[in-house]
């Protein structure tokens, strides 16, 4: 149980690192929570794999930073789709 643990961080951890995604997408993409992969990401990986750990943080520290962008995006095409 515990092996098939330390291969869903890995897989998800080499997955956000290798393409940028979000916690939401790797969500989507391993059939599993947002929570678990936060959890996965932020807290399980540091005491697995330290170097893919501060890769992976690097990632999700973009994606916070992106995320009001985003969102504004996504509205601004909301409303654009209701005017049209």
């Amino acid at each position: 149980m515990i092996d098939e643990i330390y291969e869903r961080v890995r897989r998800i951890a080499v997955y956000v690192s290798e393409s940028g995604a979000t916690v939401r997408e790797a969500s989507k993409k391993f059939g599993i929570s947002k929570s678990t992969v936060h959890k996965d990401l932020s807290v399980r990986l540091k005491y697995i794999d330290g170097r893919l750990y501060r890769e992976t943080q690097k990632v999700l520290a973009k994606n916070r930073a992106e995320r009001h962008l985003r969102g504004g995006n996504a509205t601004k095409e909301k409303y654009k789709k209701e005017r049209q």
